[in-house]
């Protein structure tokens, strides 16, 4: 079943990028005692994801945090060396955590996984935004397939204002 609001994160983990070499993430550790808004692409360096969807998190970071976000984060079905080298082709700082969900387990565990077969790449996830407070899922923005609206910066930061 897909995760709802009200929702607590499942168990999982993510990889993110250090000069070490990439780092295993747990959930309850990046979402714990802290609020995080996460979106979602289906993948690193593809068209809507790379022109509109991290660039405005990027942007309006700053004004997302001043509306009690603590921490920004980016996931997508990618290795934790795609995702960096995404974020470096962007010029994404510390502003926005980069998470990869190499297997797609995350996807899996929350039942938001998209079957992108038919273009080649295989199981990812699909895209959406979440505000998570303290493991459980506050708010959840998932798009229509082909859709790019309610999971972007400028949503959230509406849905953030109201």
């Amino acid at each position: 079943m897909t995760i709802q609001v009200g929702d607590r994160l499942p168990d999982s983990s993510f990889a993110k990028a250090t000069p070490d070499g990439p780092e295993l993430v747990d959930t309850a550790s990046f979402f714990g005692g802290r609020r995080v808004a996460l979106f979602s692409v289906p993948g690193a360096f593809t068209p809507t994801c790379s022109a509109r969807h991290l660039p405005g998190f990027v942007e309006k970071a700053a004004e997302i945090r001043a509306k009690g976000i603590d921490a920004i984060a980016c996931t997508a079905v990618n290795d934790a060396f795609v995702m960096q080298a995404w974020a470096d082709a962007n010029g994404v700082d510390d502003s926005v955590t980069m998470l990869a969900d190499g297997n797609g387990a995350f996807a899996k565990a929350i039942a938001l996984e998209l079957d992108g077969s038919k273009f080649g790449m295989g199981t990812r996830a699909q895209r959406y935004a979440m505000v998570v407070n303290d493991g459980v899922v506050e708010a959840l923005y998932v798009e229509e397939p082909g859709e790019f609206r309610v999971s972007s910066a400028e949503h959230l930061l509406e849905t953030l204002n109201r």
